[in-house]
């Protein structure tokens, strides 16, 4: 009798201790039920059968129940908007690539923001990890990662080397009779327009168009002046009876270098007029635009659908930077728990 009642004494404590376990799991689902990226777990028993050479299945009796594990649930959780560009969210699958002082660790949670140096940290101080762009500036380099690092430093600035002019010139327009042409006489040229150019130090530039019209039907020269400086010579624009462009050959103006007198290289500028047209009665621009850019400052951070980090500058430039790591395994049941919503990878994962 006295053993019987130690061994029932037994199984309620064995069955006390394993009803704590699963409060336990509980107990922890719910006070974390809102940390980002945190996923529950569940309690999994498993009946415990001892077994003997003796033994037979019409007479054997269980030894009462065990917790076999102890089993995280990565299902996708809730995808909530924040005014932060850092902050992450993945849709269906896969983990965040962190790093912890070299040691690499694995995370749902997406809210990250900088450190004083510059670096993408969680809030555990864990550096985000991306591929790095490839060299040539297409692609990145999957074979490795990289601490995802935001920098401070300016975007060089650009040399204009194209101006792409689309306008209309008045088909009715006489000839001025004040020759030869002065840009500073209003009354030697028809129209006019203007646009910034760069040079290699980022330096602008205003370059000013001058349209007149020639005795010849259907025909204008164009000068331009950079910083109130000739460049070149008049080029001769002629159009057909219907108003297309026919010369010069595919709308392309060589000009010559000009030298600007802060440093820089050489300005070398192609005009592309083959978007021009002389019809109806008015000038009218409608594309005018260059390629060159001064010196930007970051201005912030974009991250798109496919991980990719790109830096926006205040030149109107921007750059990636790199693509977010993600990883995923086989068996993600089998990730160690190392706390601070983290993971380690181990061999059963």
């Amino acid at each position: 009798m006295i053993d019987r009642l130690a061994a029932a004494l037994q199984f309620d404590q064995e069955a006390l201790n394993l009803r704590h376990q699963r409060q336990q799991v509980l107990a922890n689902n719910i006070a974390n039920a809102n940390t980002t990226g945190f996923k529950q777990s569940r309690a999994e028993f498993a009946d415990f059968f001892p077994q003997s050479a003796y033994g037979l299945s019409q007479n054997a009796i269980g030894a009462g129940v065990r917790l076999e594990r102890v089993a995280q649930q990565f299902t996708q959780g809730n995808v909530n908007f924040t005014d932060n560009a850092l902050d992450l969210a993945i849709s269906g699958e896969g983990f965040f690539t962190v790093s912890d002082g070299g040691a690499t660790l694995y995370t749902r949670a997406g809210e990250f923001g900088t450190n004083r140096d510059g670096y993408v940290v969680n809030a555990s101080g864990h550096r985000l990890q991306v591929f790095p762009p490839n060299a040539g500036g297409a692609g990145f380099d999957a074979s490795r990662t990289v601490d995802l690092r935001l920098s401070n430093a300016d975007n060089p600035p650009g040399a204009s080397t194209r101006i792409e002019a689309g306008f209309n010139l008045p088909a009715n327009a006489v000839a001025p009779t004040t020759t030869p042409f002065d840009a500073s006489d209003p009354t030697s040229f028809n129209t006019s327009t203007a646009v910034t150019v760069y040079d290699s130090l980022g330096t602008a530039h205003a370059a000013n168009l001058y349209f007149t019209r020639t005795a010849n039907p259907n025909e204008w020269t164009v000068n331009m002046q950079v910083d109130g400086v000739d460049v070149g010579t008049p080029t001769t624009l002629q159009y057909s009876d219907t108003g297309t462009l026919v010369a010069p050959a595919g709308g392309q103006i060589t000009l010559p270098p000009t030298v600007p007198t802060n440093g820089s290289a050489p300005l070398t500028l192609t005009l592309d007029v083959s978007a021009s047209t002389q019809d109806g009665e008015g000038f009218a621009v409608s594309r005018l635009g260059q390629d060159g850019f001064a010196t930007g400052r970051l201005a912030g951070i974009d991250v798109g659908e496919g991980g990719v980090v790109q830096a926006r500058y205040t030149n109107g430039q921007s750059a990636q930077i790199g693509q977010i790591a993600m990883a995923s395994f086989p068996n993600p049941q089998g990730l160690q728990q190392v706390g601070s919503t983290a993971w380690a990878q181990s061999f059963t994962s």
